[in-house]
């Protein structure tokens, strides 16, 4: 048996996850808040963690009818967290340090204390040719928002490419885009 923590509430579900595949998505709507929520069964449980728990770097939020075509954002590893994979969504992805009861759709597991709760917000959107784009800018942050080693002021819009890498905090983020 496993357990996997609501990113909304924090309370467990626990499921057998031996009636599933290795790496198959599962979609749970938590019984205390009504949160949907979906996973990523482990493929192989890495040394360190408890039995029986996924870790968040395992949970992915639930893409609404996208099917995963719009890429997502990596968190590399650092001396406060480790790897996690957001996926994005159409329309404002903001992105933060999570902390109970925050009203972001993208946090970050981290208690890195120069990333903000609401950091920056990176929207999804179709060109007027219908290719996706994808804009970053600051929330506005405390501590700020860098794209490539430049920091971005309030009235900043900067167009994303495949790779690009945005820091926050003593974090790193990079977009990786699906593969067509």
């Amino acid at each position: 048996m496993k357990k996997v923590r609501c990113p909304k509430c924090n309370s467990y579900t626990i499921f057998d996850e031996t009636r599933y595949q290795p790496g198959q998505r599962l979609v749970f709507v938590c019984s205390q808040c009504n949160k949907q929520f979906a996973i990523k069964t482990p493929s192989n449980s890495p040394k360190g963690e408890k039995a029986g728990e996924l870790s968040a770097k395992e949970a992915l939020p639930l893409r609404e009818g996208l099917g995963g075509s719009l890429g997502s954002i990596i968190v590399v590893e650092n001396a406060f967290h480790y790897r996690q994979e957001i996926p994005l969504e159409m329309g404002d992805n903001v992105f933060g340090r999570y902390v109970h009861g925050t009203n972001i759709n993208k946090p970050i597991e981290t208690v890195d204390p120069s990333v903000d709760t609401r950091h920056c917000i990176i929207r999804v959107q179709r060109g007027k040719d219908g290719q996706l784009q994808y804009i970053l800018r600051d929330a506005p942050s405390g501590t700020g928002t860098f794209y490539m080693n430049e920091i971005l002021r309030d009235q900043d819009r900067i167009r994303l490419q495949d790779g690009s890498i945005i820091t926050i905090g003593a974090t790193t983020l990079i977009l990786k885009l699906e593969e067509e």
